[in-house]
């Protein structure tokens, strides 16, 4: 982490203070029913975040003046934010310590709990909307089934890893993808068109040609609507997808 910047409250640490690592996470609070017969009914009752751990050394002439700080944000007890890369928290401090070797070298450890994920949020939202696109390409996908078109190679572009993140080759992939598929799905609407203008039910001049020509039209009109909810799902999920890439 030596080239991550981490801020704690008003203290931005550097040199040997950037920790090696940073333990974050937690688990899911839950309440398990156990049924007769072995059978479980499980009720999810909240995330229960981890207490955020890490650990340094203040070097320097400055070293005891920066210890002594965050000893005092520990007293103090307020809400700090707790930064680096993309995490954000806000946090109290509820444990420093310090081994004071010499006023040049003082080894840290500091323990955080998390009162709230701020950068929750920004996250649960472009994955949100990365699953809204997915669950549109679905969509998309079962409506052209049924006009006869094959878009599965879409959904599976779209199903790999880091495609809604923008700059990545999966994400170029997959605009492209649905590019095509757009594409695809207005030649075929084209070929309905026009099978549908040439059914000729107004020049049947028997009743077998009458027959055939409203089934003509009636398959031709059944086509035009499944490719256009095709085509209305992919747009969305295309306005999905540049949203949950920015």
């Amino acid at each position: 982490m030596t080239d991550t910047v981490l801020l704690l409250g008003p203290i931005a640490f550097t040199d040997f203070e950037v920790p090696a690592g940073i333990t974050f996470g937690g688990s899911q609070r839950i309440a398990i029913h156990r049924l007769p017969g072995g059978a479980r009914v499980i009720d999810t009752l909240g995330r229960d975040d981890a207490t955020l751990t890490f650990s340094g050394i203040f070097t320097g002439t400055n070293a005891t003046l920066r210890a002594r700080a965050i000893d005092e944000l520990r007293a103090l007890g307020l809400p700090l934010p707790l930064t680096w890369d993309i995490f954000y928290y806000s946090v109290v401090i509820d444990r420093f310590q310090a081994d004071y070797q010499n006023s040049h070298w003082i080894p840290y450890r500091i323990s955080c709990t998390v009162i709230r994920d701020e950068a929750a949020a920004i996250v649960e939202s472009a994955i949100s909307i990365a699953t809204a696109a997915l669950s549109d390409i679905g969509s998309a996908l079962a409506s052209a089934g049924m006009a006869g078109i094959d878009l599965s190679n879409t959904q599976t572009v779209m199903s790999a890893p880091d495609a809604t993140t923008n700059g990545t080759a999966a994400f170029a992939t997959t605009r492209s993808s649905l590019a095509e598929a757009q594409s695809t799905l207005d030649t075929s609407l084209t070929a309905s068109e026009a099978s549908l203008s040439s059914a000729g039910l107004s020049s049947a001049t028997t009743a077998n040609g009458a027959i055939a020509s409203l089934s003509q039209a009636t398959d031709a009109a059944g086509r035009l609507s499944q490719i256009t909810r095709s085509q209305s799902y992919l747009g969305r999920a295309a306005i999905n997808l540049a949203n949950a890439s920015t």
